[in-house]
């Protein structure tokens, strides 16, 4: 009877370690970032590319419509602690609103010290001719100007990271998009240098635009009563990007590894028709 119950008890053991593990398997299986996940055993061929998007390309106005610019969306959302914003484009560690808040203020040259002896007022009375609380002019407390941040209208240039697979099960190439970068384009920056404000996770971005059926719109300009959501938009790849780096074993952009913007040009359009040729010649076996 021991005999009997012990077996029966390692059998029962046995049998939940390998749900366990079959579960920890299961996990493993995907991307966990990808919108429409496919199993790494399905995948034949994988590469990761960058992409950079001017929303004030005409291509991509429709992302950019007023009142409802993408980046209008994503910094309201963030606002309403709906998304967070992560540090880098592996997704690993998350931005917290006030470092994000901060990389959205506009740089300004006004003195941090108000109200002091040295502001051009006189003396200690103020140079009101008495004392202050006798001069009639309220409360002499000197307030700090308001924080200025940088509006959505100026943060025009996204950063695109996705996923270029194909599924040997379906014979199909698909692009899956990971991350959104918003960056502040160097026209905007006094250093003369891109800077970003936060990286977002796609997934959690197409959550936010399929919430947002009345405002996450790709403008149609063709046909204003068939507007699309923008999740739909990026799914038929309604826009324009061009690819500034392609997975390599240096981690080297195009724009490091080119010796100005016009042979950058040239780089990018060539691994552009690099990805196409190889897509096109998956049906030529």
């Amino acid at each position: 009877m021991k005999k009997a119950f012990k077996s029966t008890f390692i059998l029962l053991l046995l049998g939940f370690l390998a749900i366990e593990v079959s579960a920890q398997e299961q996990n493993m299986a995907y991307n966990e970032n990808s919108v429409y996940p496919i199993k790494y055993a399905n995948q034949m061929y994988n590469r990761t590319v960058w992409r950079r998007m001017d929303l004030k390309e005409k291509q991509n106005r429709p992302f950019f419509s007023t009142s409802n610019e993408i980046t209008r969306l994503i910094i309201e959302a963030v606002n309403n602690g709906l998304i967070y914003p992560y540090e880098d484009d592996s997704l690993n560690k998350r931005m917290s609103k006030e470092q994000f808040l901060e990389n959205l203020k506009l740089p300004t040259d006004e003195p941090d010290d108000f109200g002091t002896a040295d502001a051009g007022f006189g003396d200690d009375s103020g140079g009101w001719g008495g004392d202050t609380a006798d001069s009639g002019w309220g409360d002499e407390e000197e307030t700090a100007p308001s924080v200025q941040y940088y509006d959505a209208t100026q943060l025009n240039i996204m950063r695109i990271k996705e996923d270029v697979i194909f599924d040997k099960v379906r014979s199909r190439l698909y692009w899956d998009i990971q991350s959104l970068e918003m960056i502040i384009p160097a026209t905007e920056v006094a250093t003369g240098i891109e800077k970003s404000v936060g990286v977002f996770k796609y997934k959690d971005l197409e959550q936010l635009f399929r919430s947002m059926p009345d405002r996450a719109i790709w403008y149609n300009r063709q046909n204003t009563a068939h507007h699309r959501n923008m999740a739909d938009a990026f799914l038929l790849r309604l826009f324009s990007a061009r690819v500034v780096k392609v997975s390599n074993p240096r981690n080297d952009w195009i724009q490091d590894i080119s010796p100005d913007q016009r042979s950058a040009l040239f780089k990018s359009q060539q691994e552009e028709y690099k990805l196409i040729e190889y897509e096109h010649n998956l049906w030529e076996y």
